[in-house]
């Protein structure tokens, strides 16, 4: 069967704003310059991008459209055909009637019941926001509006209680800085417009920036003061000296980090992407390399050991009926949900992970078993070249060195073949890619994304998370209101299912990895030990014989069987041996029996979230616990990258 490697969507380059409201004495005083220097930021940013050899889908401006910053960057964003994006800390008729700043409780009614306010200035603001949300696609923070329109309403109702406008902003700031973090976990780019004067103020431009920083996303910093200035913040230090950029070098830097958002710094996206697509489709394992998962069987415990090993690999066009089948029925069913959305995870996601899934488990087979298969034809060479003795004679010696040469010739030609085709470095690459898109799409429809600076890297090639960083980037956020409904049906539907998935899988992986390496010790110290038998049963012959206890031909008669023994039980128990170091099980046991343990606790903690009304359900902490599954799945990869990192195919001495 002929399958076609999903197509590679084209790269997006992503930004992110923040910024002072119009309040903002410096800000206000600079506005003009502000929005100059904005402009040609833009200007340089499409210049970079146009540039770029790789076809790119639009810009995308990240913006919480709030007034000032926010709302000059999304209209100049729109006017150079970006898409705008509005992660919104509130629903979206909450989050008008927040940032048109109503002076009265029956304005703020109004605003929230979706009518025009009786006070002008309060109207004008409502229409900027208006006008914006309505060209933008919005993801929207809104499970706690109930509870943040009580406070406002109560803090318009009483304007001189400084206690109750402190309970209104310490939690709708909580609000803004979670659609801060959606914002900074979707984009490649922050630009902040920012006075330097504190960054403790949560949800403010400068709690925005420092939580970029920490995240590892790049920060262009314009400074209110000094607009001009501007200059690119790199990590949380540089908070505290920010290295100015000479003003005849800031255009190439900045094209310099446009570049390094859209590929890798080494190699080229496209190099890694050609790559996966020009791997040839199997339907099936080839029964020629399953010589590791036959030891697995052979050695696990778990009954029928000679079964057939050939796998069946699930099709990208047949996994939304089959193993996604339930993902995309729950992704469909959500409360509220984007539906078109949910529709195209299965092309945006599924198809992906099926794909890489199955060219990394074909390449698996052929590393793995291709060196297993060295193991066992090193110690039949062995074995083979000294069976003349009590098999044959001297004369009859060349058939059986004939048949050594041509298993050291099988050794070499593996360990030729698996080189040339980089079973090694592909398996690893493809195998990252997989399991990258394995937990994503739960990820995209809680609107949760790995942070720029978060994605691991292997040793020699960063394609697979750029590929997959891409390819989740172009899927971007659903259009959806986060609701207490949605997120149950999220977690209960999607997230707990795969966490209890993955955990009962490492369970049982670990209880079998563990049968199988104390096996293999167990049959290697057996092998040694008959080695020991023979030598000893030989010498006790030999003194018998000394002692005339026993014919003196007997030792002359049988000592080729025993040199033959003496030679094949140690080099058969150093093969096992040394299967068992290169698989390295007990090891693989352990990482996953901690994923398990990890995985396990996620359970807990989500069976108790599952248990709260719909009140205490946050976003914050669902994001966090997708944020938990995810590492936990990104640790094991690194984990079991690490052991078999240094383990390229090779003659096996």
């Amino acid at each position: 069967m002929t399958v076609a490697a999903p197509l590679p969507s084209p790269a997006r380059l992503s930004i992110g704003v923040t910024g002072h409201r119009g309040s903002n004495p410096p800000f206000t005083a600079n506005r003009t310059r502000i929005e100059a220097v904005l402009d040609g930021i833009f200007a340089v940013i499409d210049a970079a991008t146009g540039a770029e050899p790789l076809p790119l889908a639009p810009t995308r401006l990240h913006s919480l459209l709030a007034e000032g910053v926010d709302q000059i960057a999304a209209r100049a964003a729109l006017s150079r055909g970006w898409h705008l994006i509005a992660p919104l800390p509130f629903g979206q008729r909450l989050n008008l009637a927040i940032n048109a700043q109503p002076g009265s409780r029956a304005d703020a009614e109004v605003l929230v019941a979706g009518a025009e306010p009786a006070d002008m200035a309060t109207r004008a603001r409502a229409a900027a926001i208006a006008e914006l949300t309505g060209k933008a696609h919005m993801f929207e923070l809104a499970e706690r509006d109930a509870q943040i329109t009580a406070l406002l309403m109560d803090k318009l109702d009483h304007p001189a209680d400084i206690d109750r406008a402190q309970a209104f902003a310490a939690h709708s700031s909580e609000r803004v800085a979670l659609a801060g973090r959606v914002m900074i976990e979707q984009s490649d780019i922050i630009i902040g417009v920012w006075d330097g004067e504190t960054t403790s103020l949560v949800g403010g431009t400068g709690h925005t920036i420092a939580a970029a920083l920490e995240l590892g996303a790049a920060v262009i910093w314009i400074k209110v003061q000094a607009p001009e200035d501007w200059t690119i913040l790199r990590a949380p230090e540089s908070l505290a000296v920010p290295a100015p950029i000479p003003a005849d070098e800031r255009v190439a830097v900045l094209e310099a980090l446009v570049r390094a958002a859209l590929r890798p710094p080494a190699g080229g996206l496209r190099a890694g992407i050609a790559a996966l697509g020009q791997e040839a489709w199997h339907s099936r394992s080839s029964r020629w390399w399953t010589a590791y998962r036959r030891i697995e069987a052979l050695f696990g415990g778990e009954g029928k050991p000679f079964r057939s090993l050939r796998q069946i690999y699930e099709s990208p066009e047949a996994i939304a009926t089959g193993s996604g089948a339930g993902v995309i029925a729950a992704a469909q069913a959500l409360p509220g949900g984007d539906a078109v959305f949910a529709a195209r995870i299965d092309a945006g996601v599924l198809q992906r992970f099926a794909w890489a899934d199955g060219i990394s488990a074909h390449l698996s087979d052929s590393y793995r078993g291709g060196m297993i298969a060295n193991f066992l034809l090193s110690a039949a060479a062995v074995i083979a070249g000294i069976a003349y003795q009590p098999f044959a004679t001297s004369e009859q010696k060349w058939m059986f060195a004939g048949v050594e040469f041509l298993l050291l010739g099988a050794i070499l030609f593996i360990t030729w073949l698996g080189g040339k085709r980089r079973w090694h470095r592909r398996w690893f690459e493809t195998r990252r890619v997989a399991e990258y898109f394995r937990h994503a799409p739960i990820m995209l429809l809680l609107g949760v994304a790995r942070a720029p600076g978060r994605w691991p890297r292997g040793a020699d090639t960063a394609w697979p998370e750029y590929h997959a960083r891409s390819e989740l980037r172009a899927l971007g956020l659903p259009r959806v209101a986060i609701t207490p409904a949605y997120l149950r049906g999220t977690l209960a539907g999607l997230l707990d299912v795969h966490v209890v998935s993955q955990r009962d899988y490492h369970l049982a992986k670990a209880e079998k990895l563990t049968r199988v390496h104390h096996n293999l010790d167990h049959l290697s110290t057996r092998l040694f030990q008959l080695a020991v038998v023979s030598v000893a049963i030989y010498l006790g012959l030999k003194l018998a014989a000394t002692l005339e206890m026993v014919p003196h031909a007997w030792p002359h008669n049988l000592s080729y069987a025993f040199t033959f023994m003496g030679v094949a039980f140690p080099t058969l128990g150093a093969a096992i041996a040394g299967m068992r170091y290169f698989g390295d099980f007990e090891r693989f046991a352990a990482i996953s029996e901690v994923t398990a343990e990890k995985l396990d606790a996620v359970h807990a903690r989500l069976t108790l979230l599952l248990a709260a009304p719909d009140d205490a359900l946050h976003f914050a902490r669902a994001a966090e616990l997708a944020h938990a599954a995810d590492d936990i799945v990104v640790s094991e990869i690194e984990n079991w990258q690490a052991v078999f990192g240094g383990k390229h195919i090779t003659v096996p001495v």
